[in-house]
């Protein structure tokens, strides 16, 4: 029996995970590691903890898989898109890698823009406008704010594509991660030399583009030895975690999109051309499925702000919960579950860490609106699971507006294991949600496209016929379904009426 490992160099952690041929999952295992915000706006991680990371992740899957090192036959790397990671000469890092969600780089973008002849012409470059997430802002934010460091850098990798090197010594990418570099001619899956020039960044720093299932290079002796397996095994290219996440969701067909609901929201769509919406409110990237695209919307602050609302408001309830030996969400959750649709006036606008669909804006900011003595903890909890879904809505709305089916809707993350919060999705986005079987997210898509590499599948869609299917489907209520669709405008309303006080307030940090 031969097994695959998937790995997803994640934000908070990395998860290693272990597959047979059959795509079942054997053992899961995630190592965590800090996450350095020094500055308002910042976002940063040392590029040497997800290294230790990886390391222990893949040890101990390993072992607690009870498997034979001789018996990994294929690795596949996915991870937080868009993170600058910056090499010398010598392969040293030469700082602290900059992050997705880092937002200090709105003078850049403008810069690029400039640059390029402007938004419109960026975006017939690149398919996308220049966000403050991306990682081509951050190469000219180090460039103009650190040079001592520009100067010695000799080689820009994206996070899982830093691991790629330290497994194999090979510089390389993949065409879905590479797209949110904003570098890469994404109609023609390669880097554009265009823009390259325009922006004066030497193409020889950026790595070899490679497709989601192609072997990019093999585990080197001292690699494999501190992993724990043996040298040789081949390495596939992977796609960034959006890419991969939609691969071990089974999003690989026209028709098929995912709510991804984590840390950020993310809403995906297959195409099986280039879809560009002509105002680059939604990402048109690469797929990790060769030859295919998809377009993207990002919400930063989804589960995210749930995930605040826990930590900032509800110490009771963890402590309860502690007592109880249960999730603290259970708690949070079971009394957002009293208080009906509309959370009785109560609206709640995610802008945490600002905001990418439809808006780009990184000064926005979050709000409750509506509060009066009526309300409580429940009703606070419910406006704060309805915001993010209607944040994610945002990018649906675009979505149908393109003309791109949307046939199914594939929930996952942590806004898919509760069936509250599934009931509010499906009737925010207008219509019933599925979730399938496969609950590991990128790693698993990950470790499916390591299948198609060492010939387990034919393709990645057979990859996702084999091991994916459908486990709970949740239907909407027409009565909430209008509710919603009358409080969503409101929604909508809200940030355009705050925009202007959100960047006066901004200004005062």
């Amino acid at each position: 029996m031969a097994y695959l490992i998937g790995i997803d160099v994640g934000t908070s952690g990395t998860k290693a995970v272990l597959l047979d041929e059959a795509g079942k999952v054997l053992a899961s295992v995630t190592e965590e590691y800090p996450l350095y915000c020094e500055k308002p706006l910042w976002s940063e991680q040392e590029p040497e903890d997800w290294w230790k990371a990886c390391v222990a992740a893949v040890n101990n899957v390993v072992k607690r898989a009870g498997v034979k090192a001789d018996q990994v036959k294929g690795i596949g790397l996915t991870g937080q898109m868009h993170g600058l990671v910056l090499l010398d000469k010598d392969n040293c890092v030469l700082r602290r890698a900059i992050l997705w969600n880092d937002q200090r780089t709105a003078a850049e973008c403008s810069e690029i823009e400039k640059a390029a002849g402007g938004r419109k012409k960026l975006i017939e470059l690149v398919k996308n406008p220049a966000l403050t997430g991306f990682t081509a802002p951050k190469i000219l934010w180090v460039r103009k704010n650190e040079p001592q460091v520009y100067e010695k850098a000799v080689r820009v990798l994206l996070p899982k594509d830093y691991i790629r090197f330290r497994m194999t010594g090979e510089y390389a990418t993949d065409a879905s991660d590479a797209s949110g570099m904003l570098l890469l001619d994404v109609a023609k899956r390669q880097w554009s030399d265009e823009l390259l020039g325009k922006l004066k960044i030497d193409k020889k720093m950026l790595p070899k583009v490679y497709e989601g299932p192609e072997e990019t290079g093999c585990l080197t002796k001292d690699a494999a030895k501190v992993l724990g397996l043996k040298a040789g095994v081949p390495v596939a290219a992977g796609g960034g975690d959006q890419a991969a996440g939609a691969v071990g969701n089974g999003i690989v067909k026209v028709g098929a999109v995912s709510a991804t609901m984590g840390t950020s929201g993310v809403v995906f769509a297959h195409s099986d051309t280039v879809n560009t919406d002509p105002e680059g409110r939604l990402h048109t990237f690469c797929h990790a499925v060769p030859g295919k695209w998809h377009v993207m919307g990002v919400v930063l602050s989804a589960g995210g702000a749930f995930q605040w609302f826990r930590d900032a408001l509800c110490s009771e309830e963890k402590s309860v919960a502690a007592r109880m030996g249960v999730d603290p969400y259970e708690l949070i959750t079971s009394q957002a579950k009293d208080v009906g649709p509309g959370a009785e006036g109560l609206v709640f606008l995610p802008y945490l860490t600002g905001e990418r669909t439809p808006h780009a804006d990184p000064f926005a900011r979050a709000a409750f609106v509506g509060l009066t003595r009526r309300h409580g903890k429940g009703h606070m909890a419910r406006a704060v699971m309805e915001g993010a879904a209607f944040a994610m809505r945002d990018s649906f709305e675009i979505i149908r507006a393109l003309n791109i089916p949307v046939t199914e809707i594939r929930v996952s993350g942590g806004g898919a294991r509760s069936e509250l919060w599934r009931k509010m999705q499906a009737e925010i986005y207008g219509g019933p949600v599925v979730t399938v079987s496969a609950v590991e997210g990128p790693a698993f898509g990950a470790a499916l496209l390591s299948g198609v590499m060492t010939k387990v599948w034919k393709n990645v869609e057979q990859a996702c016929d084999a091991s994916i299917a459908i486990t709970t489907r949740t239907a909407a209520d027409k009565k909430n379904i209008d509710k919603y669709n009358k409080l969503y405008p409101v929604y909508v309303k809200l940030y355009k009426d705050l925009k202007d006080d959100f960047h006066t307030l901004s200004g005062l940090v």
